[in-house]
């Protein structure tokens, strides 16, 4: 086996039917995949679990399988091996990175939290487990409204890192006692309002849906704000036909193979070419990634117990509150 670039690159052999390869190695192994919905349709399609970060983290904690497959990124993998450290968790590429967890790291966040004494310390799950080891409880952008809304008005927040959900939850729960961490998700800071609003002129039929994260100009446009699972559920319940999604490309998927009579169009970059916005990290998962993640059992992730430990915690809270 050969690890090269933070995957398993081995070559399939010629003619494997890599679907039904996949589902022998996962019963062989009595392994479960856990896919994210911003990765890419085939591999949403072979999953055993398909979710936001709140339902993936549930079943990953929930789950009997002896060994995890996180199509998703690090963070997500992290979570799974915090919460089942008795499991193997393997990540089928240990690039799939998250810049949102990557503009706040555990050093400075802890220079943050000691320089502002007396806050509980919320944050959201994607962040490292050094991050989560530092904070009270952890949270999703499906359940942080309701974890703020649960803590005493005059409780001092400190919320991390992303400074759009951060303020999009202080605007909707009224707190003014909110210190927020300035961290962003390149996806959705990267949505143009101006070419939101020339799709919405072209379709004044579309209702305009969006993620938390997205800056509060887009937040003020849309019909619907809610995570990605949020969205997807209203996009099946509500009566309209057309959508414009202000979040990543991957949801599309699901939208359009749970409501096959509905539009869904996906909302555009600033600088885009392709006309949608996708999460470079998530995009790294493929189907020979995964197949040879199984064959293998590699990438691994691996925590330091006394971290995992004190990322934990946070995390149960979380959980228990959801």
């Amino acid at each position: 086996m050969k690890i090269n670039n933070g995957y398993v690159d081995e070559p399939i052999p010629q003619g494997t039917d890599i679907i039904k390869e996949i589902e022998r190695l996962k019963k062989e192994k009595n392994a479960i995949i856990l896919a994210h919905y911003y990765t890419v349709p085939e591999v949403q399609d072979i999953a055993d679990f398909i979710g936001d970060s709140l339902a993936l983290s549930q079943k990953a904690a929930e789950t009997d399988a002896d060994m995890i497959i996180f199509a998703g990124v690090h963070f997500m993998g992290e979570t799974a091996k915090i919460l089942s450290p008795g499991k193997k968790v393997i990540v089928p590429d240990l690039n799939a990175g998250c810049s949102l967890s990557e503009s706040c790291n555990p050093e400075d966040f802890a220079k943050f939290i000691e320089s502002n004494p007396g806050y509980t310390v919320i944050s959201y799950v994607n962040t490292s487990a050094g991050v989560k080891a530092l904070t009270d409880i952890v949270c999703t952008s499906s359940n942080a409204v309701k974890i703020v809304d649960s803590l005493p008005r005059e409780e001092k927040i400190i919320f991390g890192p992303d400074r759009n959900l951060g303020n999009y939850i202080k605007s909707v729960t009224g707190r003014e006692n909110m210190l927020i961490w300035d961290g962003a998700c390149h996806v959705h800071e990267e949505f143009s309002l101006e070419k939101i609003l020339e799709l919405k002129k072209e379709n004044p039929d579309a209702k305009i849906l969006a993620h938390p994260e997205c800056k509060k100009t887009i937040l003020l446009v849309a019909d619907y704000v809610g995570s990605t699972a949020a969205l997807l559920e209203f996009a099946n319940k509500d009566d309209a036909v057309k959508y414009i999604v202000v979040t990543e490309s991957g949801i599309l998927h699901q939208m359009m193979k749970e409501n096959p009579d509905k539009i869904f169009i996906p909302a555009p970059p600033i600088d885009s070419t392709c006309g949608c916005n996708d999460c470079i990290f998530m995009k790294l998962i493929n189907l020979k990634k995964i197949y040879n993640s199984l064959k293998y059992k590699a990438p691994e992730i691996h925590i330091d117990e006394e971290l995992r430990v004190r990322a934990e915690k946070s995390i149960r809270r979380m959980l228990e509150m959801s």
